[in-house]
């Protein structure tokens, strides 16, 4: 269970950071006005919170871990959100990236 528990935190702290930047992107870039900044802020802080229920103590191996899920997770809020269409090295750049964050995650330590 705790790693179902790390993937739905990690899940959760991408669905915060990248929405929240998204937001404020939308605020200031698209001119959508103060509010989007605003709740873009609440939404990144949020995500500094996520992190804290990780199960794993080290900081330092959840946000290395995090960046491979930011990565993937980038690309996926793209796809629904902008219509983005990534190619296949996008793709396999994501891939890669998964697959660190299961070796710093997940991988058998004595």
């Amino acid at each position: 269970m705790t790693v179902a528990r790390s993937l739905l935190l990690f899940l959760l702290a991408a669905l915060a950071e990248i929405g929240g930047a998204w937001l404020v992107w939308q605020g200031w870039r698209e001119q959508r006005g103060v509010a989007w900044i605003a709740a873009g802020v609440v939404a990144l802080g949020a995500y500094g919170f996520v992190a804290t229920f990780q199960p794993d103590p080290n900081f330092g191996r959840i946000l290395a871990a995090y960046g491979g899920v930011f990565v993937a997770g980038s690309l996926a809020w793209g796809m629904l959100v902008d219509a983005f269409h990534p190619d296949r090295w996008d793709y396999l750049g994501a891939a890669i990236c998964l697959v660190g964050v299961a070796v710093i995650m997940y991988a058998p330590r004595h």
